[in-house]
């Protein structure tokens, strides 16, 4: 028989991989010759994915990124870009064609600074947010300048997040703390609770999660660290959210009356079940006409969003017949939130950012809505970037979930004009 050719393992390796991924681990691991069966068992291959895949999120991108021989076997790199983590697998092929081994480890993300950041001009300090068991490593940038500075405490949107809101190969809260800090503004950004502590989370934990505890407790505690940090000037603290962030910006506000501002990036105005069954509908909808079982996911995840809106939902209902499986404790602690109405009874300025391209937070849906809050109020300042992203990353033509897996930067229209309006909004000292 003739052994396959490169292309031919290629072909084998991206499917091998998106077996793996799709935790279809009897047709994967078919694939393996007799040693690799008794070394790697399904069991053991389950064991395996769980413990590295599992956390790494949804997959970006997937790409052959090189192939190799050595001596009678070939192996082919495929480069999997997830969203809080890259990871090369690594697939070596016998002379039939069958799995010989398997490694994966992490890929190499080096962080390149934009052009907007100076790197000669501040420097970082490891801080602690909070004590206990809850307790959070966190990043201080401080401009090299003597200060008091104005200080921005940065929080992240949904899910386990690091300190820089990392997602595929972006670090979009690094990008936004060096280029802050290179126009002397300080910033604090912190790992979420969600993401240091994931193991401490029990299912019982989990199933009374409510917002207070993945979000605003601990960016309650990140805002008194920041006002009690000597080098920062307490009466000129702003709060910069994202996504989830952004969306309880309001409510983080009202619980801490020294605030001097609010800046909201690509905050949902709507209740969130509503967002969800958007995004769903759109990401069907990328691909042509909807498949059969598109539908079907479709018509299911509608019957669980009646769910929560029922005005009858208690926390007897189990997650999993919720929208994403998150827990009725989650959504029933949302119900009474409304971040227009909060936000309208705030006195502090407030600067609302949003990405024309933005398929998670819609500009004709919850853009409009804050613009509807605010529009009287003549200390809010609202502006659209029509080619930016959920990210606020520069993109053309439709936004996918792909496009995150691929290198950009926090465009720096969006970091002149935060640093310009904090400067503009300075509480001056009497």
């Amino acid at each position: 028989m003739n052994p396959l050719s490169l292309e031919d393992l290629k072909v084998l390796a991206q499917n091998f991989v998106d077996q793996f991924l799709q935790a279809d681990f009897a047709a994967a691991s078919s694939r393996f010759d007799d040693q690799m069966k008794v070394v790697f068992p399904e069991v053991k291959f389950q064991e395996f994915w769980q413990r590295f895949i599992g956390p790494a999120g949804n997959l970006l991108r997937l790409t052959v990124v090189r192939t190799a021989e050595m001596e009678s076997y070939r192996v082919v790199f495929i480069r999997c870009q997830f969203e809080r983590a890259a990871l090369d697998v690594q697939i070596i092929f016998n002379i039939q064609g069958q799995i010989s081994g398997l490694n994966l480890m992490p890929a190499e993300t080096k962080y390149h600074a934009p052009d907007y950041v100076d790197t000669s001009v501040f420097h970082e300090v490891d801080v602690t947010v909070g004590e206990g068991q809850w307790a959070l490593p966190g990043t201080l940038t401080l401009p090299l300048d003597q200060g008091p500075f104005p200080g921005v405490v940065l929080v992240q949107g949904s899910g386990p997040s690091d300190r820089d809101e990392t997602i595929g190969p972006n670090r979009i809260f690094r990008d936004l703390a060096w280029g802050l800090a290179s126009q002397g503004i300080a910033v604090l950004r912190y790992e979420k609770r969600t993401f240091k502590h994931a193991q401490m989370f029990t299912p019982e934990l989990i199933a009374q999660m409510t917002v207070k505890e993945e979000v605003t407790d601990d960016a309650l505690l990140a805002i008194q660290l920041m006002c009690q940090t000597p080098q920062i000037d307490p009466k000129q603290v702003f709060l910069l959210g994202h996504s989830l962030g952004a969306t309880l910006a309001p409510c983080i506000a009202k619980q801490n009356s020294k605030l001097a501002g609010l800046i909201i990036m690509a905050g949902i105005t709507r209740p969130l079940e509503d967002i969800i069954l958007d995004q769903f509908t759109y990401l069907n909808s990328l691909a042509g006409p909807m498949t059969d079982e598109q539908k079907t996911e479709l018509e299911a995840l509608k019957a669980k969003i009646a769910l929560v809106k029922d005005p009858g939902l208690s926390n007897a209902v189990p997650a999993k017949e919720l929208p994403l499986e998150i827990s009725a404790d989650y959504w029933l602690d949302l119900r009474g939130y409304s971040p227009t109405e909060t936000v309208k009874k705030l006195n502090i300025p407030v600067l609302i950012l949003q990405g024309g391209r933005d398929y998670q937070v819609l500009p004709e849906k919850d853009f409009k809505g804050w613009k509807t809050a605010l529009n009287s109020r003549s200390n809010a300042q609202l502006k659209l970037f029509p080619n930016l992203n959920h990210l606020f990353i520069v993109g053309d033509g439709k936004s996918t979930p792909q496009e995150y897996g691929i290198e950009g930067h926090m465009d720096e229209a969006v970091i002149y004009t935060i640093a310009q309006w904090i400067k503009e909004n300075m509480i001056q000292l009497r």
